[in-house]
């Protein structure tokens, strides 16, 4: 879609904004916002929150956004061509769509639904509107992404076998009570799938996806799920998935949230002749190949909500609309359809109190083999992921 969008700017062209959602993860996009606006690219017009900021958590520089409970009118009364919605994942839609019907361009924190059925509506909708919407992996603008894919289609590493993803994180308790929705399933009937798989390492499986050309909900033709927890929620924190694609290969993706030594999440494209791992926080990728030495390099990103104003002003192409996140919403359904997470025995997990926080012993490992071998937790022997709790999807 080209979408040039020159309503509602100021004569140098700086493009206003209101942000749904401004606590928690929202203050990364305030200071973000902070930084294209000390650019002349954006205003921040509004801040939608059902309590307001204090002006203690406004970030200086940002001036006194108009602040509203009410995010329709909110839009109405700044004229905001942007709207960034980083609010619970099931309100995404609804919030899009209202953005939408108001010719409002979106950026979307991820995951963009917590179902299949959610994003469709969301994305139809989107589009029916003739509205920009950026979905917010932020990965997928790392100049590494495209880097890595130049050096598949040059044979760098011969051809290509499969994809792995790890990713070892801890969280601590408390990150469970950060929210009402935190760590659950569904909430008062409706699907939230706040997993770690769909939320906190979803950019694990969405860039190990992409590195596979699998983005459209139709290059998926199975899903494998092992979800479990050790902690005590209704969600899943320590999982892994392995998604059979219509290219004929497999991503298979390994994460937690109670590693023993918590590093970096990467995602590995393994070839019969070598391999490439990309650390996509870092933009930092390893290529290792037969008769070579290894390389590194490290890259640029572009980022998502600058890409969105320049696609509205200047028709540069969006780097993640809706459909090429449809790969990954259907492993979103996947987890959402798959049996409850099962809880790991007492014994096969500890408290570390300093920290407050559970730990898996050998996690660790199992992910970064998960990432490996492409095998699921099961096959790999750990003791507490039984062979029958793995949950199949044919789509």
């Amino acid at each position: 879609m080209n979408t040039v969008d020159t309503r509602n700017t100021d004569d140098t062209g700086t493009v206003d904004i209101v942000l749904a959602g401004a606590r928690g993860h929202g203050r990364w996009h305030l200071e973000n916002i902070r930084r294209l606006q000390d650019k002349g690219i954006v205003r921040l017009a509004g801040i939608c929150e059902l309590t307001p900021l204090t002006a203690e958590e406004i970030p200086e520089g940002l001036g006194t956004p108009e602040q509203s409970a009410d995010f329709g009118a909110l839009l109405d009364s700044t004229g905001a061509r942007i709207a960034v919605i980083c609010t619970p994942i099931p309100t995404h839609t609804d919030l899009a769509l209202t953005a939408a019907r108001k010719g409002v361009h979106i950026l979307l924190e991820k995951p963009p639904a917590p179902s299949y059925a959610e994003f469709r509506r969301m994305a139809d909708g989107v589009a029916a509107a003739s509205v920009a919407c950026q979905i917010g992996f932020q990965s997928l603008g790392s100049h590494a992404v495209p880097a890595i894919r130049e050096l598949v289609e040059e044979g760098a590493i011969g051809e290509v076998t499969g994809i792995g993803g790890a990713g070892a994180w801890a969280r601590a308790e408390t990150y469970y009570r950060r929210a009402p929705w935190a760590g659950k399933r569904r909430m008062n009937g409706v699907d939230v799938i706040d997993g770690v798989l769909t939320n906190p390492l979803a950019h694990a499986v969405a860039t190990a996806l992409a590195l596979n050309g699998t983005t459209r909900a139709e290059d998926v033709t199975r899903i494998e799920t092992e979800l479990l927890r050790a902690n005590d929620i209704e969600s899943d924190d320590t999982s892994c998935v392995r998604v059979t694609t219509a290219n004929g290969r497999k991503v298979t993706v390994a994460a937690t949230l109670c590693a023993e030594d918590p590093g970096e999440p990467y995602v590995v494209v393994h070839g019969d002749q070598g391999r490439i791992t990309y650390w996509y926080k870092q933009d930092r990728v390893l290529l290792q190949r037969a008769g070579h030495g290894p390389e590194e390099y490290e890259y640029g990103r572009t980022d998502l909500l600058e890409n969105l104003v320049d696609h509205i002003t200047d028709g540069d192409e969006l780097l993640v609309v809706p459909d090429v996140t449809g790969a990954f919403m259907k492993v979103v359904e996947a987890i959402r359809l798959a049996p409850d997470p099962t809880p790991l025995p007492a014994t096969a997990w500890h408290l570390l109190p300093d920290e407050a926080r559970r730990v898996v012993p050998g996690v660790d490992g199992l992910v970064a083999a998960a990432a490996d071998s492409l095998a699921l937790y099961s096959e790999l022997g750990a003791a507490w992921a039984r062979p029958h709790d793995a949950n199949e999807v044919s789509t």
